[in-house]
């Protein structure tokens, strides 16, 4: 006797409450699976009436998980992605080890590219696929097996792995460093300051890193303001002025000269950047190779003096 016909919710909502769960919005997974918003809240709500109980807390036009919305999301997205993995599996052709990093785009380009080829040599049968984003892993729809994004972005239902440390610090041209002489914090103020403004905010900003000396930015100057972090790094590199710079992606431009730190303070964070695995993907050779060298090469900035690394896995 079949029962899973009894047991099971709706199959119909699935989808629609997987994505409105992944991505916290009704609007969201209506945009991502191409119906209305309110095709989506009456999947949703059908759920809930099916199961008898609040998966969703409906305030001021937004939603919020319940804690049995967000147990019930957990396992739904890792039913999808299982049935997916598998999907994706049959499609492709015999001992295709390919892995799917997904990561922001000033990781790549500055932290990644310079060490992905100790990848390709410790595991030469694997074949890593790097795809980026500037936005949150929630926002990214097509596939992959394991992200890297700064902690504190929306994640979802995503497994998180481990986290790791960083620190922030004022970085500059020398030019510009030539032309002015050493600086103590409170002669910051007095300079063009460059700033990066996320939406929604996720990176620490000149305000939070004066703050963290007991100074105000209140007095300062105003400066210039970009919307991408390797935009701005670029700018100092110009000699437009000052910017913060993030240590695992500014080393590489200080090691080169390109870049110098106008004074010594820096402040460390400790659980700087998330790193996440797809559900249902973790048992994957694949997937658990990258995630080691990774571990590896994220822990490995605690060489550096920097921060403390943090372990979740």
């Amino acid at each position: 006797m079949n029962t899973l016909g009894k047991s099971l919710p709706p199959l119909a909502s699935l989808l629609p409450f997987e994505a409105a769960a992944r991505l916290e919005s009704f609007s969201k997974a209506a945009e991502e699976l191409h119906i209305t918003q309110a095709a989506i809240s009456r999947q949703i709500r059908g759920l809930e009436e099916d199961l008898g109980l609040k998966l969703f807390c409906r305030r001021n036009r937004a939603v919020f998980l319940t804690q049995q919305g967000r147990e019930l999301g957990r396992v739904v997205s890792n039913a999808l992605q299982s049935i997916s993995a598998s999907a994706v599996s049959l499609r492709q052709s015999p001992g295709k080890n390919r892995v799917v990093l997904l990561c922001q785009l000033c990781e790549a380009f500055y932290w990644l590219m310079p060490r992905l080829s100790t990848f390709h040599q410790r595991y030469p049968e694997i074949e890593i696929q790097v795809a980026t984003s500037t936005g949150p892993l929630t926002e990214f729809n097509e596939h992959f097996d394991v992200a890297l994004q700064s902690t504190g972005r929306p994640s979802g239902v995503h497994g998180l792995m481990f986290t790791a440390a960083d620190e922030v610090f004022p970085v500059c041209s020398p030019h510009y460093l030539r032309t002015h002489r050493a600086l103590q914090i409170r002669d910051l103020k007095s300079h063009t300051l460059l700033h990066y403004h996320a939406t929604p905010p996720h990176w620490m900003q000149w305000g939070a890193w004066f703050q963290a000396f007991g100074q105000s930015l209140d007095d300062a100057p105003k400066g210039s303001v970009f919307d991408s972090y390797p935009l701005m790094l670029q700018a100092a590199v110009e000699g437009h002025g000052i910017a913060l710079g993030w240590r695992r992606t500014a080393q590489g431009l200080l090691e080169s000269g390109a870049l110098v730190r106008p004074c010594a303070q820096s402040v460390p964070l400790p659980d700087a950047i998330s790193v996440f695995s797809r559900p249902g993907g973790e048992g994957r050779v694949e997937v658990s190779a990258l995630l080691d060298w990774l571990e590896g090469e994220l822990g490995s900035d605690r060489q550096a003096g920097f921060g403390q690394w943090q372990l979740n896995r």
